[in-house]
């Protein structure tokens, strides 16, 4: 149907048309009569959706007629059914076609008489209808040319009209008119774009998960939105002086290899140290290209990692508690049995039997079976009996078998207790978070050190202050405590404060831990006091 409606000449569309209105029994010495027309409300509905389109549309009108001007000529707009929009031009036509009935919201259909508005929408293409073209005798004296304009998708969103005295007709006429329609599809798919790269580019600045910063193709710094320049700690004042992206240290030879050897950079992990802490910032940047394949712009995007990074810390560290878990249960059944009957047959034995190193001996296999201990705590779950308990007894048990140990290394052991309060707590499990700080204090301080230890409350919390004069431990090494297998010590397993960490965290408590290199380190133990 579309195919043979296209295939019609403009005489033969105009003869079917007349031949149509003669069947209807349309006068053509009458005036048109215009049988459908839109409301008030209807009308205004429909500016107000062709309001671009009108702006436009006006844009062009303005243009041709200043370049006509005294010419009789008048423009109208329709929308894509017909119905009359707008009238621009000539004041004496437009009362003209006024006093015809031809105004606004009147729709030019067929029943209308012949006229290039119907004929345009119905063929789909450029009419011109000059003097006896027209049904109505009353139109004679007019030459109408009318063009239809398109959406993105080639659909017809309404029409130009240009009329005109018959006098002033000429075939040029309706060229300039296509001209004007393509010119008006053109600025409105332009217009669409704008607004398409205006709406990316505000999402991509006001955005607060990326830092955006967009160069032109020789590092010219041209955007940089407000989240990049606090993750680059750059203020405006630094980037107004500083405009090439090449003076930003941290990122500026990623740009340089994008812009001297079009390579893309993507994926560029960046690590960060600021007065909050470490950032870690994921960066790409891209090259933009025109039509000519110059290079006009690049673009870089920054995003934070650190949460990212901080959780595949947590993920690794839970796989090697996973895989100490799964080692424990085996640790202790390959390795504690025949240690006990080692251990047993050497005690039987005792000293009497004048076996050489038998104290050291001794205590390498205390030793080992605390190592053991210390994996089945991981891999197994404990019993745990909560009852209330004081602090200070056990802390007391606690100090007593390190006093040897510290008396011989000339090491002074002061406890000091302010206030002691009940604690909803496991006593074995306690037992061991004490003894775990107070064996690392011991053994962190030099010869002829000293271990303070208080006993005291904070808000609601029992506090149980380690404080040693020893070595010390660097920010990085304290950021990582409590990681599995992390120690200092030459024969440490890293184990132990992890446990203690397990088990102060299972009591709904919290350790605080400060420390400097060569002046000592001070563990706060805090466990919630038993209001009950």
């Amino acid at each position: 149907m579309i195919e043979s409606i296209h295939k019609v000449n403009t005489a033969e569309a105009i003869a079917l048309s007349k031949q149509y209105c003669r069947q209807m029994g349309i006068h053509p010495d009458r005036v048109p009569t215009f049988i459908r027309r839109y409301s008030q409300a209807e009308l205004a509905s429909k500016l107000v959706k062709y309001k671009e389109y009108i702006e436009v549309i006006h844009f062009f009108i303005n243009k041709f007629l200043s370049s006509i001007s005294g010419s009789p000529i008048t423009i109208a707009i329709t929308d894509d059914q017909g119905y009359m929009l707008e009238f621009a031009g000539d004041p004496s036509i437009i009362k003209t076609v006024r006093e015809l009935g031809i105004e606004e919201g009147i729709q030019f259909n067929k029943d209308a008489g012949t006229n290039a508005i119907d004929l345009c929408l119905t063929y789909q293409r450029p009419f011109q209808l000059i003097g006896e073209d027209h049904y109505h005798a009353i139109l004679h004296g007019l030459a109408c040319y009318t063009a239809e304009f398109h959406s993105d998708e080639g659909a017809v969103l309404g029409t130009i009209s240009l009329m005109t005295d018959t006098h002033f007709a000429h075939p040029h006429l309706l060229a300039l008119l296509c001209t004007m329609a393509d010119s008006v599809e053109r600025e409105l798919l332009l217009r669409r774009q704008n607004t398409q790269l205006q709406i990316l580019n505000q999402f991509l600045l006001d955005t607060n998960f990326y830092g955006v910063i967009i160069t032109d193709g020789k590092g010219s710094i041209l955007e940089m939105n407000e989240r990049c320049r606090s993750m680059l700690q750059l203020d405006n004042q630094a980037v107004s002086e500083e405009t090439s992206v090449f003076n930003i240290s941290l990122i500026s030879c990623y740009f340089k290899r994008v812009i001297s050897q079009h390579e893309e950079c993507i994926g560029v992990e960046l690590c960060v140290n600021l007065s909050n802490g470490e950032h870690h910032y994921m960066l790409d940047v891209l090259p933009v290209y025109n039509n000519a394949n110059a290079m006009i712009r690049v673009v870089g995007s920054l995003r934070d990692i650190t949460k990212m990074k901080k959780t595949e810390d947590i993920l690794r560290n839970t796989e090697k508690l996973v895989f100490a878990g799964q080692i424990a249960v085996g640790i202790a059944h390959e390795i504690r049995n025949p240690l006990t009957t080692v251990k047993g047959m050497l005690q039987l034995s005792g000293k009497d039997t004048r076996l050489r190193h038998y104290d050291l001996i001794m205590s390498e296999l205390e030793r080992m079976n605390l190592i053991v201990g210390e994996f089945l705590i991981l891999g197994k779950p404990q019993a745990v009996h909560f009852r209330q308990e004081r602090c200070m007894p056990i802390l007391e048990e606690v100090v007593n078998l390190f006093e040897i140990q510290a008396a011989l290394n000339c090491i002074s052991l002061n406890f000091r207790s302010e206030e002691d309060h009940m604690i909803c707590c496991d006593r074995n499990q306690i037992k061991q978070v004490f003894m775990n700080i107070l064996k690392n204090a011991v053994e962190a301080v030099p010869f002829g050190g000293a271990v303070h230890i208080l006993l005291d409350t904070e808000d609601a919390y029992q506090r149980i202050r380690f404080t040693d004069n020893g070595i010390g431990m660097t920010d990085e090494v304290l950021q990582r405590i409590g990681e599995p297998f992390l120690t200092t010590k030459a024969e440490g397993n890293g184990l132990g404060m992890m446990i203690v960490k397990r088990i102060i965290e299972a009591h709904k408590g919290h350790l605080v831990i400060t420390s400097e290199v060569d002046k000592g380190t001070t563990v706060d133990i805090y466990l919630p006091l038993d209001l009950t």
